[in-house]
């Protein structure tokens, strides 16, 4: 088995984070593979986008885990029209 880099083994731990502060709340675990694995595509080589993401998942994480939060937003970029 081929062994993991520091911060592969931080996505991967951020992503049962996600799991785990998900499963009480209806909806969420799918949202959490989709993204995870969207995400997964990304070069492994593009070490700065993968840390900008993981900052940004563990934002996301904590807003998930305030027992107010009921569910996320998101920001999708939509076709310019010229």
């Amino acid at each position: 088995m081929a062994r993991h880099s520091k911060l592969q083994k931080q996505v991967l731990a951020l992503y049962r984070q996600f799991l785990r502060a998900g499963q009480d709340k209806p909806g969420f675990i799918p949202r959490i593979h989709d993204e995870f694995r969207e995400n997964a595509r990304i070069k492994k080589t593009d070490v700065m986008h993968i840390e900008y993401l993981y900052r940004r998942g563990q934002r996301q994480l904590e807003q998930l885990k305030d027992v107010n939060t009921k569910q996320l937003g998101t920001f999708s970029k939509t076709g310019e029209k010229s």
